[in-house]
């Protein structure tokens, strides 16, 4: 039989700690009831010390105090049930209902934590996942199963960008297989996640879509767990009812720093930045839950989003996130300044997965050289710019001039795109040959003949 404990030895945050306690596992779920109005907070066991345990409590723990709360160990670790009727729903960060409907009944439960991958079990991530935006889709391509960061700063659009992809987003042209979306809102205001749902609505995709939602005002505890509710939602509907499962996460940051709140209260020797040394770890137990297994039709492809402090690439957040994940999509705040949306950093950008999920039989046969070309054009413009910053504009060669051009073109026309405009992958691949043309012939030197002949516009 489970004992209750009376006695609170002290509150630090959102950690209780508590002594003398018997027969208890690490994770374990825990009620604290507090005596005088009934109520029920959930929590569970993330310290065991021979016979000291200290608790994290997922909602406030203001009041709470030795006398005045009852503390109950379930027995049971933090398991969410899981159905397919997860889709349209809206939960908060410890997989309870926010959107008035009824809970979620089922036999079928989940530990949030999820179910450890056999490396030997993978599959090598193939195909492409189609966001509807060119510069996303042409250049910094998202395979299934794979896991490509956003990396953003403070004043970006980059939930502008998480609501598009999630509109957009699908498998291709010409594909029947089951496709959902789990989006995670970690640490965002009020106004941003009714933005969210408004969107969705508007777009007639929430039904397809599981919203986890933790707000700036909730408990820092909470924070720690929607994003693991979110891929445990992700892992029942990819690994059991076989469907491919985007899973949107905006803001790994919020989460990051949530981790260093708790280690600090936990009196932890801190690392850079103040963050805890197992924040490594810690988010790779995230990011590596996205994948595909063999002999399962089912995948997760995982989208974090980030914003980098004073847009340092070297902050521990982005950098660490580097090291797990298949690349990164870099927002640029000089074509945000310039009015470009989406603000898609090119040159920075890259998707490591990309040259194994396009060509033909994936998208079209072009699309790697249109690529390379593209890159290598705009990389040119860049040099050109700065030359002309020295000589002026009028005194650069034809060609160059033609770069200027060009650049100008590519980032008002290409990158620049509508946050309704949704562009499939052939009409973002002919957009590029349109405006490769405008460079000289002989510029064109990562297009084969072949291709040249066969997609370059014969008007031009």
């Amino acid at each position: 039989m489970k004992k209750e404990y009376l006695k609170i030895d002290k509150v630090v945050g959102p950690l209780i700690h508590i002594s003398d306690v018997d027969d208890v596992f690490y994770g374990e779920v825990v009620d604290i009831v507090e005596i005088a109005t009934g109520t029920i907070k959930k929590g569970k066991v993330i310290k065991i010390e021979e016979k000291n345990v200290v608790i994290q409590v997922f909602q406030n723990t203001a009041g709470l105090a030795a006398g005045n709360s009852i503390i109950k160990f379930t027995g049971e670790a933090f398991n969410l049930p899981m159905s397919l009727d997860l889709q349209g729903r809206i939960f908060n960060g410890i997989g309870e209902p926010i959107d008035n409907g009824s809970n979620i009944f089922s036999l079928v439960e989940a530990n949030i934590n999820g179910r450890p991958i056999n490396p030997m079990s993978r599959e090598y991530p193939r195909n492409f996942i189609q966001t509807g935006i060119s510069s996303i889709d042409a250049l910094a391509t998202l395979i299934r199963g794979q896991k490509l960061p956003i990396f953003s700063g403070n004043g970006l659009p980059h939930n502008e960008l998480a609501a598009q992809i999630v509109k957009q987003a699908r498998l291709g042209d010409n594909v029947d297989e089951d496709f959902g979306v789990v989006f995670a809102a970690i640490g965002v205001k009020h106004d941003d996640e009714k933005f969210f749902r408004k969107s969705f609505d508007d777009a007639n995709v929430m039904d397809r879509v599981v919203m986890f939602v933790n707000y700036a005002d909730d408990p820092i505890a909470e924070r720690v767990t929607t994003p693991r509710c979110a891929l445990t939602a992700a892992e029942y509907l990819a690994f059991e009812k076989h469907m491919h499962i985007l899973v949107v996460m905006t803001d790994i940051t919020s989460y990051c720093e949530a981790l260093r709140e708790i280690s600090s209260a936990r009196e932890e020797v801190p690392s850079r930045k103040g963050y805890p040394g197992y924040m490594y770890s810690d988010l790779a137990s995230l990011y590596e839950r996205a994948g595909m297994l063999k002999d399962q039709v089912g995948s997760i492809t995982l989208l974090p989003i980030l914003t980098m402090p004073n847009d340092d690439i070297t902050h521990p957040i982005p950098d660490l996130t580097g090291y797990i994940t298949e690349g990164q999509v870099v927002l640029g705040r000089d074509l945000f300044q310039r009015s470009i949306y989406p603000p898609v950093a090119i040159l920075p950008s890259l998707s490591r997965l990309m040259k194994d999920g396009i060509g033909e039989g994936f998208t079209r046969d072009d699309h790697a050289e249109v690529a390379n070309q593209l890159f290598a054009s705009y990389s040119k413009v860049q040099e050109v710019r700065d030359l002309s910053q020295i000589i002026g504009e009028e005194d650069l060669s034809e060609t160059d001039k033609k770069y200027m051009a060009f650049g100008r073109e590519f980032e008002a026309k290409f990158l620049n795109q509508g946050f309704d405009e949704s562009r499939n992958i052939m009409e973002s691949l002919n957009l590029g040959w349109k405006l490769l043309a405008m460079l000289p012939l002989t510029e064109l030197d990562r297009l084969s003949p072949e291709n040249i002949e066969k997609y370059y516009p014969k008007e031009s």
